[in-house]
């Protein structure tokens, strides 16, 4: 136990090391080799990831967009022809305005108000239910709805052509109400009648889902504005052309195009109200002031003729005439000047009390006076100052030195303004005092004209001052009537909405892109995790770079993928297959390590089970057979002895039994089918393999050995289990340590460096098993996986044959072995 707790520390230690040295330590190779093998992987990731995006846009709800495009004109036609200065003036940015003005609640309650909203219609599918507006089979008519029942689903089923029954649940309480078609139905809950347009249409969708496909909910307009205000969008698109854009996304492409046209229309139909709405209260002033004129007029007109029908005949009437004229004209004037210093007072009044002043309302006031201009310019400046700082408020706070500067420039304007309407009413004050001196002279000369002479003139000032003021009505009411006529067209459709065909959410092409990313991501974070984690030696490049030894290696050996034999040994089954050829160069590698005359003894051994030691001992014991050199193999496994299963006989005596003195040499040699090759099993498995190795008789049996044979190949158990075998791998002239491909672990390479170091074992060498040489696409890490013989894997899966086609195990097996080696 302590020696995997011991081993697992190891292991990571070693994914922390690599993790750090990630960047300058990144092989290539490697990489690329588990990429690789990870392709199902990737491939079942991106699969997955269409597959939940095939899901997503079948399910998800379509989102429609609607737009259209206003742009915002201030031309006045008729104005222009009459040269006429229209009442409302000219607003010097009105886009800031008109955005908010469309972003707000009550405005777009008047918009929603002119369509079919209060009641909607859908149908309802498995997954999502569907919005059909204007393209219902059928209409609901709502009376007095109570709040209870507002936005609930009422399920409505139809029986035939001309009845069916509405379904919805209060409180926990289910009601059910049967009607017929296009007949008012009274319930507790509200008044209603179902209108039938297309029965055809509703028979095919309950005949295909279920019978309560169809529902609708009753609508309050406060529940509609709340629901559309969200996804309405409002915003500046050029400053200099004076254009805004209007954009609704909804469920329903049809109803979206609705919304945004009847903002639009409601847009243009409330400017032109709010510009007409000055010129129509001046009018109906107007309209008032001609009915009180033109009876005064008539009265003064008759009240003439009948001073006329009394004195046919009056003495200098042309004199009087044209005295009363000039006072008649005086007169007027005093009238008129005293009028425009109530006025002006007026005004005085409204700027001195008000925090903001409206700018046509000011001006209606001063309407038709010679003053009007005059005043316009500085009403003009405060009226800018003003929504300057309405919009300076939409990105700064009350308290901020912009607005104090702004507020300040006001404070200003308004003085200046009143100075200015003082100065006028002064003078205006000073041309009525004149005016009255003169009128006052004048009329003392009336006290010697006769009484008939003065009562003429009267008559006569007061019909002349009276035919003024009512021609001076008429025409002011004929230009104002122009004007209002003439904000019909200022703002103007660059672009009608259209009713859109594709969605804009979801979006096919992004969605199936961040699917195809997202499951390339994933697979690239596996591999990469199966990177950091990849513990198997790969390559005998591999070794070389991690141990610290100076060690040899005498080759590699290809994998078997076809069915071995049960005796394992295959190099006289093919001689000229790769594989023998592999054990052929090992054997020609032998030479370099050991030149000296004699027999020689050769021990075999791994760090663990499953490396294939015994598949090389006998294999290459069975090479060196074929060159005419007598070889015996000695199966010093005695713990887990494989020799026997190896040559398929029994394991009834060998090492143990010679070693215990039971049994002699010549009674345990055992003679394989292959000529020179003899071998000696492990026999019983013994309490202590450990003494019986070390004991003189092992020393007497390689001695005797050694007369008959030119080699001994000796089967060590692994010494990274046990440490038996290290006392022969010390006396062998040709010490090998096998690793296998895929399957030996790095932290493997420390034994090989501890019995070269610390063992002084300086012959030692190294053989690569199982090597997939077939995939070897990316050098040396691209070697296969699956080797499936001995310690733990039973015979039978593993290697293969050039000239053979795979066999063997079934795909599940496959696959399961892949994954674990992968």
């Amino acid at each position: 136990m302590f020696q995997d707790v011991t081993s697992s520390q190891q292991n990571l230690d070693q994914y922390k090391e690599r993790l750090e040295k990630i960047g300058s330590e990144f092989e290539l190779g490697l990489f690329v080799h588990i990429l690789t093998k990870s392709i199902i992987w990737i491939l079942l990731f991106v699969g997955i990831s269409v597959f939940a995006c095939f899901l997503y846009l079948r399910y998800a709800q379509p989102i429609y967009e609607s737009s259209t495009i206003l742009q915002l004109r201030s031309d006045n036609t008729p104005n222009k022809l009459l040269n006429f200065q229209s009442i409302g003036g000219e607003e010097s940015n009105p886009i800031p305005q008109a955005i908010e003005f469309l972003r707000s609640r009550d405005f777009m309650k008047r918009a929603l108000s002119k369509l079919p909203l209060q009641v909607g219609y859908f149908s309802e599918g498995t997954f999502k239910s569907m919005e059909s507006y204007t393209s219902t089979p059928y209409t609901v008519e709502i009376s007095n709805s109570v709040p209870s029942v507002q936005g609930i689903k009422i399920h409505i089923e139809f029986h035939d052509k001309t009845s069916g029954q509405i379904s919805f649940t209060t409180n926990e309480v289910n009601h059910t109400f049967a009607f017929k078609e296009n007949l008012w139905l009274t319930t507790p809950f509200f008044s209603f009648k179902v209108i039938i347009r297309d029965y055809n249409t509703i028979a095919d969708q309950q005949s295909i889902v279920k019978k309560t496909s169809f529902f609708f909910t009753i609508n309050s307009m406060e529940s509609v504005v709340s629901q559309c205000f969200p996804k309405l969008e409002v915003k500046l698109l050029s400053d200099a052309a004076k254009t805004i854009r209007i954009a609704y996304k909804g469920a329903n492409p049809v109803k979206a195009t609705d919304i945004v046209e009847s903002i639009a229309d409601e847009f243009i139909l409330s400017d032109v109200e709010r510009k007409s709405e000055s010129a129509e209260k001046i009018l109906n002033f107007i309209d008032a002031q001609l009915d009180v004129s033109g009876k005064k007029l008539h009265d003064a007109e008759a009240s003439l003729q009948e001073f006329k029908r009394a004195n046919p005949s009056h003495e200098n009437e042309v004199v009087a005439s044209a005295k009363a004229s000039r006072v008649s004209e005086l007169e007027d004037k005093i009238v008129s000047n005293q009028i425009q210093v109530e006025l002006l007072e007026n005004v005085i009044k409204k700027v001195e009390m008000s925090q903001s002043i409206d700018a046509y309302n000011l001006l209606s006031i001063l309407a038709g006076t010679e003053y009007e201009l005059a005043i316009r310019i500085p009403v003009d400046n405060l009226q800018k100052l003003l929504v300057k700082k309405e919009e300076m408020l939409y990105e700064v706070t009350p308290n901020s030195e912009t607005i104090k500067t702004i507020n300040f420039q006001i404070e200003i304007q308004k003085k200046l303004l009143i100075e200015t309407i003082r100065s006028l009413e002064q003078r205006i004050k000073d041309k009525v005092g004149n005016l009255q001196s003169k009128s006052d002279e004048l009329r003392a000369n009336f006290y010697s004209v006769p009484e008939n002479e003065l009562e003429y003139a009267k008559l006569q000032r007061l019909y002349n001052i009276n035919e003024k003021y009512y021609i001076l009505l008429l025409e002011k009411k004929t230009e104002y009537s122009i004007s209002k006529e003439g904000n019909v067209s200022k703002n103007i459709f660059l672009e009608k909405p259209v009713v859109p065909k594709n969605p804009v959410s979801p979006n096919r092409t992004v969605a199936l892109s961040i699917a195809i990313s997202l499951g390339v991501f994933c697979s690239l974070l596996l591999v990469f995790i199966r990177y950091l984690l990849h513990n198997d030696i790969n390559s005998l490049h591999q070794i070389s770079k991690q141990t610290n030894s100076s060690i040899s290696a005498l080759g590699i050996i290809p994998k078997y993928k076809k069915d071995i034999p049960v005796s394992q040994l295959l190099v006289d089954k093919n001689p000229k297959s790769l594989i023998a050829e592999a054990f052929r160069s090992v054997r020609a590698n032998l030479q370099f390590i050991s030149t000296e005359a004699g027999p020689k003894i050769m021990a075999v051994t791994s760090t663990i089970s499953g490396e294939g030691k015994t598949f090389v001992a006998i294999n290459l014991a069975g090479i060196i057979a074929y060159s005419g050199k007598k070889v015996i193999i000695l199966d010093l496994d005695m713990r887990k002895p494989k020799i026997h299963l190896g040559f398929n006989v029994q394991n009834i005596k060998g090492m143990s039994t010679m070693l215990i003195g039971k049994d002699t040499p010549l009674e345990c040699i055992q003679h394989s089918s292959l000529e020179n090759l003899d071998f000696i099993t492990a026999g019983p498995i013994p309490p202590n393999p450990s003494e019986l190795i070390l004991s003189k008789r092992m020393d007497e049996l390689l001695t005797y050995l050694k007369e008959s044979y030119d080699m001994i190949i000796i089967d060590n158990p692994p010494i990274g289990l046990v440490t038996d075998g290290i006392s022969m791998i010390q006396r062998a002239d040709y010490p090998i340590y096998i690793f296998r491909a895929e399957y030996s672990k790095r932290n493997f390479i420390q034994n090989l460096d501890r019995l070269y170091n610390e063992n002084h074992i300086k012959r030692l060498s190294i053989i690569l098993n199982g090597v997939d040489v077939e995939g070897n696409r990316y050098g040396y890490y691209n070697y296969g996986y699956g080797y499936g013989y001995g310690y733990g894997y039973g015979y039978g899966y593993g290697y293969y044959d050039e000239q053979h086609t795979k066999t063997g195990s079934s795909f599940l097996k496959r696959f399961t072995n892949w994954f674990k080696r992968g």
